[in-house]
């Protein structure tokens, strides 16, 4: 009889039975929107990464709109990121009638190459939208000094790096307004969520109103003052992202563990490239697990097996240039980012969270290895 295959999930929450206590708090006091859990897990969050203010919101995505519109982003400017991260990087200005322009990426951190980033700049560039891609840390200082140069507004895409660290500061820390993600896969969650940074009281009590369809600090419930959203958080959601920021440092630390058990795995695996390693300015926080192979075939040639196998993957990540609604509306084609498109060609995101087992990732490294000599 042949054994039954267990399967190997890509990604999984770690909740707990504090986070129950939580939401069941609030599910009992009936505040389930605009309560106190909101200004409770702000606060806590804003504490964890060392930002004076904090401003929870509805996703990632919603976060990072928000900041483009206080930094000004209209139609018809030109804001510049990476190609090589998920499509909300440039998303969150093409809703504002901004133009992506795409600089290519480092090919060892697989960030934004500064270098490439002041070359894209043209008298339309309003402004940098930089990403800490798979939890580590952009060159940060350089970028804001090109920023500061050009006079243009830096927005900080952290939403895959929470607990990360640049110059050992904690991403947050340092001054340019940052989005941190909270869906499952992230390293914390709230289900479904954000949470914006910001160093400014006013940029604050703005996100607070833009994130409430524009209602002011004072007036009635009716009474709106701009035009706004709505991207609020519910304190249900809140009250688990509460919870899990209680644990958060327990998580960096189990998710660090997991990922130097990989490094150890496939060290004697020829053909895989891990993650580049933290360095003395990076310190990464482990979102996901992705290795590099030598090319899109044999990467196809793993994901067929791993298929067979019952064990989870992605392809992560596909160049945002070369989406399809990114083709049709700009134009942009093959041979634009030659760095993030080999990338994107070759790269795979292994089963990766927090309470991964030792036993489940033998099994996959034993996999990979068996796909890769097949």
């Amino acid at each position: 009889m042949k054994q039954e295959v267990i399967p190997v999930p890509l990604s999984g929450p770690y909740v707990d039975a504090r986070d129950e206590e939580l939401v069941l708090e609030v599910l009992r006091s009936g505040r389930l929107s605009l309560g106190p859990m909101i200004d409770r897990f702000e606060e806590a969050f804003a504490e964890q990464v060392g930002a004076p203010y904090a401003a929870a919101v509805s996703s990632g995505t919603a976060g990072l709109h928000l900041l483009c519109i206080s930094a000004g982003i209209g139609d018809g400017d030109e804001v510049i990121t990476s190609p090589y991260s998920f499509a909300a990087s440039a998303n969150c200005f093409i809703y504002e009638g901004a133009v992506p322009v795409f600089a290519d990426i480092d090919p060892r951190t697989l960030n934004l190459d500064p270098a490439a980033v002041e070359a894209a700049i043209t008298p339309r560039t309003k402004a940098i939208v930089a990403v800490d891609i798979y939890g580590y840390p952009c060159e940060l200082d350089p970028l804001r000094a090109i920023a500061e140069k050009h006079g243009l507004a830096l927005v900080q895409d952290s939403c895959e790096a929470l607990g990360a660290k640049y110059k050992r500061a904690q991403l947050g820390s340092h001054g340019p307004s940052a989005v941190f993600a909270f869906y499952p896969n992230k390293q914390m969650t709230t289900g479904e969520g954000g949470m914006i940074t910001t160093h400014s009281e006013e940029e604050w009590r703005l996100l607070r109103s833009l994130r409430n369809q524009g209602r002011g600090d004072s007036g009635g419930w009716l009474d709106h003052v701009r035009l706004g959203f709505n991207y609020r958080m519910s304190d249900i959601n809140a009250a688990l992202g509460l919870g899990q920021v209680e644990k958060l440092d327990e998580i960096l630390s189990l998710r660090a563990a997991v990922a130097r058990r990989y490094d150890a795995l496939l060290a004697g695996i020829d053909g895989v490239e891990v993650p580049c390693a933290d360095d003395e300015d990076h310190e990464r926080s482990w979102f996901v697990y992705v290795v590099k192979l030598a090319d899109n075939d044999v990467r196809e040639r793993v994901i067929a097996h791993f298929e067979r196998e019952s064990i989870g993957f992605n392809r992560y990540l596909p160049s945002i240039h070369l989406q399809s609604y990114i083709r049709e509306r700009y134009g942009y084609a093959e041979g634009l980012c030659p760095v993030s498109e080999d990338a994107s060609s070759r790269t795979l995101a292994l089963p990766f969270f927090t309470a991964l087992e030792q036993d489940a990732q033998e099994r996959v490294a034993r996999e990979l290895a068996a796909a890769l000599a097949s």
